[in-house]
């Protein structure tokens, strides 16, 4: 792997984990920062989050996707902050955003790649476009991918990738568009014809992709876990809506975190473990919200100090 072209991006001199180097199973935190959309310079948050557990030994890859507006303990803090979770890359980057992911399931998370919204276009470019097929039309900024088949070129990928509201299942059907955005652009990277173009498309990214593997380990995953993807598994947190503080969250219920983590764990040949955190604790008190197919109303204990506005996060 050319070397200028890992120096244009953003990576750490020593990486946190040497699992890469030693073909252990591992984890990615992928971010996918709203930066770079509608105009937006600043740091944003992270609209997009998926966990991948990639395991060389059972040539398996299995892709989880956690809702942006899931309610969760942000890591690393003074005091206990509880908040959506979308807002742990805008309050300490990629390192409390991994913390945060982590701690709610009782996963090792080993690293992080952070890309903004110009890192996907450019990807899906470089791949020749993406097809899919969606189950309905998506407009958003003015394109619009229509339902059924359709081959997306980056700025429509974009497009499919990030409308929401107008989905009969919200970010849950965002997600699922988002899950096939990545398959079909990792299946494509292994081709030839772009596999050895690789660094091109690397020192393009540049500085819109943030990561804490090093140069040496991003050239390494190729090459090391080549067949990992022949098993390819995706899955969702299902979450209940309830009003905080003013504003729509997504609580996960403990069944779900716990269920979550035990998969997330064996992905990692890692043994279950139950779950006890700020997140199972408050679920506790709220029992009357899970129980009560109607109620929205969730008991915080005072956590969440934050006020979300219509145009915050």
């Amino acid at each position: 792997m050319n070397e200028n072209a890992l120096g244009a991006m953003n990576t750490s001199a020593e990486s946190v984990s040497n699992k890469i180097d030693t073909d252990q199973p591992f984890s990615i935190l992928l971010l996918g920062a709203d930066t770079g959309a509608d105009g937006r310079t600043d740091r944003g948050n992270s609209d997009t989050i998926m966990l991948v557990t990639v395991n060389p030994h059972k040539d398996r890859v299995s892709i989880c996707s956690i809702p942006r507006d899931t309610m969760a303990e942000i890591a690393d803090q003074k005091s206990p902050n509880v908040q959506k979770i979308n807002a742990a890359y805008n309050i300490g980057t990629s390192p409390v955003a991994k913390d945060t992911v982590s701690n709610l399931l009782n996963v090792p998370v080993d690293y992080t790649v952070a890309i903004n919204m110009e890192a996907l276009e450019k990807t899906v470019n470089f791949v020749g476009g993406i097809d899919v097929n969606s189950n309905m039309k998506v407009s958003y900024d003015g394109i619009t991918v229509p339902k059924g088949k359709s081959h997306l070129n980056g700025i429509e990928a974009l497009t499919y990738s990030r409308m929401r509201y107008q989905d009969p299942n919200g970010d849950y059907g965002r997600q699922l568009r988002q899950q096939q955005i990545l398959e079909q652009i990792v299946g494509k990277l292994k081709q030839p014809q772009y596999l050895f173009r690789l660094p091109q498309l690397l020192k393009s990214l540049g500085p819109d992709v943030n990561t804490d593997l090093t140069s040496t380990q991003i050239a390494e995953i190729p090459i090391r876990y080549h067949s990992t993807d022949k098993n390819v598994s995706s899955e969702q947190m299902k979450e209940k809506t309830a009003w905080i503080n003013g504003s729509s969250y997504q609580v996960a219920s403990t069944s779900v975190l716990q269920n979550t983590s035990n998969k997330l764990r064996v992905s990692l040949n890692l043994p279950k473990a139950n779950l006890d955190n700020t997140e199972t604790k408050l679920n506790l008190m709220n029992s009357d919200f899970f129980s009560e197919p109607n109620n929205t109303n969730y008991n915080t204990d005072g956590l969440d100090l934050t006020y979300y506005s219509d145009n915050t996060y």
